[in-house]
């Protein structure tokens, strides 16, 4: 085989998956868009996605900040050197890394180290599998931390809050189906979509589950138990209300994806992988002979197609902040309630998990007093006169950072905290205790976010590599909105309980 032309056909794929979505996804976030009420929370979270699948791809720059861990599906006719194959994978990704296509994301399990290569034990991983078929198929995944965290496996039978008992039969597995929906909530950037798998033993029931998300959106199961309940589920999910980024709204789940193996009798798992929005997925054939692309999959000749389509103003709807050195007051912040727009311009500093850790026990690179801290990780590189350009950087899930941000808040005296999908009773606490807002961006509008970040000034704590690092930004007009404020009020615990009593109609 042509090394450099497989080369080039493998970096092509991992490429376009980051930062361009497959024609069937764009179709159904298109119908998705048009069915959210356009002047809700939702329909502006909606119409801002559209926003950045555009940007990303006029950009070729990665769709989400979490290019997730990369998954390869390949089937090779018999006799294919696989091993070839393998370690050209590893070069492209390690390629495509230090391109600022995809985010560092490999890090050691016990000490955090990041290999800053996306490559390490595990990472990416490759599945192989022959067929009798002439060409080479490759298809790729990236599916975000975010989501990935929102996968859920239930055992029948089970109890489940606001449905009951879940049996061992297809009535169980269809409120299993419901609850996990639910119980993700706006934490994997809704809406989304499910791949689930009845059956086999708890690691290939979460292997099946996940191949789920390989079928297009639009194809029909060749099981017709399983069709049906296909069907069931999407014609009921957006009934819970959750809505885009979990605001409540029309649009709560795109698709869903069922497959069964057989199990043993004593075992009966219900696996179940939560995609986001941002669902970046693409395969391609290959010659056998010579490496180069035959055929994209998931692809329409025609793609990709302008879907970004502008809201008539908001002017007079949003909060204006301008952070300096000395932040926001704890009287101005005070002022900002649940529902409100916010507009952020001057100072953010990054912060996520290894950061929020650290701080427990030493002070903070930067002085953050009044300040704000953006749960982000970002795809970051120097450029060539060697100053750091940020290339995405969407929000991270806050509740990673439930048990630290409350003493975080009291410790530095930051004031604004800003993520994706929400924070619970503690951060709500310490909101109201040291007075400070939640800002609540949306997931994996990397792109978008990144227009608004105009200037990296400085970084502290690089030696935990670029995602974790605390970076200190000059932004104009970073909006998000507010959804746990200073009074003790938290607009996701508002639509956890109300899509909770609408869960239980499916009983």
């Amino acid at each position: 085989m042509n090394s450099s032309n497989l080369k080039n056909s493998i970096y092509q794929l991992i490429v376009e998956t980051s930062t361009n979505l497959p024609s069937d996804v764009r179709r159904t976030i298109q119908a998705a868009n048009i069915r959210e009420d356009k002047a809700s929370k939702s329909g502006i979270a909606m119409n801002t996605i559209t926003r950045n699948i555009d940007m990303a791809c006029e950009n070729i720059g990665p769709i989400c900040q979490d290019t997730g861990m990369p998954t390869f599906e390949i089937h090779t006719p018999v006799g294919t050197d696989q091993l070839e194959i393998e370690e050209i994978i590893f070069e492209q990704i390690a390629l495509a890394t230090k391109n600022g296509k995809l985010r560092t994301n490999s890090v050691d399990s016990i000490d955090g180290s990041n290999t800053g290569t996306n490559l390490g034990p595990g990472t990416p991983v490759i599945h192989f599998k022959q067929w009798r078929n002439d060409f080479i198929e490759i298809k790729l995944i990236l599916k975000g931390g975010g989501c990935e965290n929102k996968n859920i496996q239930y055992s029948l039978p089970c109890e489940l809050e606001h449905l009951g008992k879940a049996g061992r039969d297809i009535d169980g597995v269809r409120k299993c189906i419901m609850h996990a929906v639910w119980q993700a909530q706006g934490q994997g950037c809704s809406a989304g979509f499910i791949g689930v798998g009845i059956g086999g033993d708890r690691t290939s029931g979460y292997a099946l589950a996940k191949e789920q998300l390989f079928r297009a959106t639009d194809d029909v199961n060749g099981d017709a138990k399983l069709g049906e309940l296909e069907n069931y589920v999407m014609a009921n999910a957006d009934q819970l209300k959750i809505g885009t980024m979990g605001f409540g709204g029309n649009v709560t789940l795109l698709g869903c994806k069922i497959g069964k193996n057989n199990r043993l009798p004593a075992s009966y798992f219900v696996s179940v992988a939560y995609n986001c929005w941002a669902y970046r997925r693409l395969g391609i054939a290959l010659n056998a002979t010579n490496g180069e692309i035959i055929k994209w999959q998931f692809r329409d000749a025609e793609e990709p197609k302008k879907m970004y389509t502008a809201l008539e103003s908001k002017e007079g709807n949003t909060i204006q902040i301008v952070l300096g050195e000395n932040g926001i007051s704890e009287a101005d912040v005070r002022k900002i309630k649940a529902g409100d727009i916010v507009e952020i311009s001057g100072l953010m500093y990054t912060g996520r998990d290894a950061m929020h850790h650290y701080l427990m026990d030493h002070d903070a690179p930067f002085n953050l007093s009044g300040g704000a801290i953006y749960h982000c990780g970002p795809v970051i590189n120097k450029n060539e006169e060697g100053k750091w350009k940020i290339n995405a950087a969407g929000p991270t899930t806050s509740s990673r950072e439930e048990p630290y941000q409350a003493d975080v808040l009291k410790k530095t005296g930051a004031r604004i905290v800003i993520g994706k999908g929400g924070m619970g009773p503690k951060t709500l606490k310490g909101l109201q205790d040291h007075g400070g807002i939640y800002l609540n961006a949306i997931g994996g509008a990397a792109q978008y976010y990144a227009e608004c970040i105009k200037e990296v000034l400085d970084v502290g704590c690089l030696e935990f590599g670029t995602p974790e690092a605390m970076w200190k930004l000059r932004v104009e007009k970073f909006q998000a909105i507010c959804t746990m404020d200073s009074h003790g009020n938290s607009l996701h615990q508002e639509v956890l309980e109300s899509s909770g009593k609408l869960l239980e109609q499916f009983k």
